[in-house]
């Protein structure tokens, strides 16, 4: 079965019309998408867009062969022209499944939003399932088949992947590329790294795809720690690492500490993070790392390794002087050693987050330095056993390994 992809952007195409965002502004050339629409086997259309006739063209194309035109969402604006000689387009009732003369079968989805999915299976039996934008799968079957290709809104709804994963109809073969593609996230090398930690990809406009090759994805990153300072945007980068996988474990390190009675501040950023999670994540509130390391499962996130060197420095009273001297400064080092000694170890995939620190102003004060010093250590000796590391600015991501 083979699929071309007539456009892979947003509803509004990318870029938006009389938009001045800087995304839209860079969105030239290669990076131009048009409205996501894809024809399968030159047979069936997956959503009618405008310019849908030249579109096909410019693939190498054409329009005149297909015999059922489907709409995956409502269409907003003015009604799409149809082309001389195609279907009129319609959509299936959820649940329903279509039979074409060509052999292909097309069952429809339920989403979770306004939209249909639509699961489309070949007359080899290969299997395809087109997402609409914004939308996830609803009501899954514990054990769905397993599909050889996803296009989805990677992007928009991470957690539609993770329902899928879940369910076990996307698996390590299947190829899932992203569609759908808006101005929420910088296109070219940002827009790749962020698909790749999804085990996804992009691809432009007019591309054919094979169903069933095999397409080379870099793997997503087993050890992941993500450095950066206050309100760098660390935390953000780090669950959106593993927000389309199921049964995150969510690392609360500083889960023990509540704030002073009556911290509302402390309170706001608590309550923030937990609203970000999925709701599919576990939170487990704990700065005992070695043993859910050395246990297999499903991911973690621990947030944040500066909080638990706190609670371990606190253990080894490392604020007196005359403690760290004797047996503090020692055992503080077992510990750092221990826990990097479980991060090589470990079987799961783990994404840490830490605070990066000591480029700017000198502590005044001796345990601050001490802490400044140590946490510089650990980070260290932490981003020593990872496959990657993330430096995040302003909300931007650098690469420093991976």
């Amino acid at each position: 079965m083979e699929l071309t992809l007539l456009g892979t952007g947003g509803p509004d195409g990318l870029p938006r019309p009389d938009c001045p965002c800087a995304v839209c502004s860079l969105a030239v050339g290669r990076a131009v998408r048009g409205p996501s629409a894809a024809l399968v086997d030159g047979t069936l259309l997956l959503d009618l867009t405008p310019g849908a006739a030249f579109a096909a063209a410019r693939a190498g194309r054409t329009l005149t062969g297909v015999r059922q035109v489907l709409l995956s969402h409502p269409h907003d604006g003015p009604a799409v022209e149809v082309p001389p000689g195609l279907p009129q387009p319609g959509r299936v009732p959820d649940g329903r499944e279509l039979a074409l003369l060509t052999g292909h079968r097309v069952r429809a989805v339920p989403m979770d939003s306004p939209g249909t999915g639509y699961a489309v299976t070949g007359p080899d039996g290969q299997r395809v399932l087109y997402l609409p934008p914004g939308a996830a799968p609803a009501g899954l079957a514990e054990q769905e088949a397993r599909y050889d290709l996803v296009l989805a809104d990677v992007v928009g709804r991470p957690d539609a992947l993770a329902r899928l994963r879940e369910a076990g109809a996307v698996g390590p073969t299947t190829d899932v590329v992203a569609v759908h593609l808006d101005h929420d996230v910088p296109p070219g090398r940002e827009l790749a790294r962020r698909l790749a930690a999804a085990g996804a990809r992009a691809v432009p406009d007019g591309t054919t795809l094979s169903v069933g090759a095999f397409e080379e994805v870099p793997d997503v990153p087993r050890r992941t720690l993500v450095l950066g300072g206050a309100r760098s945007g660390k935390s953000v980068e780090a669950e959106r690492r593993l927000e389309s996988f199921p049964g995150v474990v969510y690392v609360a390190t500083g889960g023990s500490y509540h704030g002073a009675p009556g911290d509302a501040e402390w309170a706001a950023r608590v309550g923030a993070h937990r609203e970000r999670r999925p709701g599919s994540w576990r939170t487990e509130e704990t700065c005992d790392l070695v043993p859910l390391l050395a246990r297999t499962g499903p991911p973690l996130l621990i947030d944040c390794l500066s909080l638990w060197l706190t609670d371990a420095m606190d253990a080894v009273n490392a604020w007196d002087d005359a403690e760290w001297a004797a047996d503090g400064e020692r055992e503080l080092r077992r510990r750092v050693r221990e826990l990097a000694d479980a991060v090589r170890a470990t079987r799961r995939v783990v994404v840490a987050v830490s605070n990066e620190v000591g480029a700017g102003i000198v502590p005044a004060t001796a345990s601050g330095r001490r802490y400044r010093d140590e946490l510089g250590r650990l980070n260290a000796a932490f981003a020593a056993e990872c496959e990657q590391v993330l430096w995040v600015v302003a909300g931007q991501a650098v690469e420093l390994r991976g």
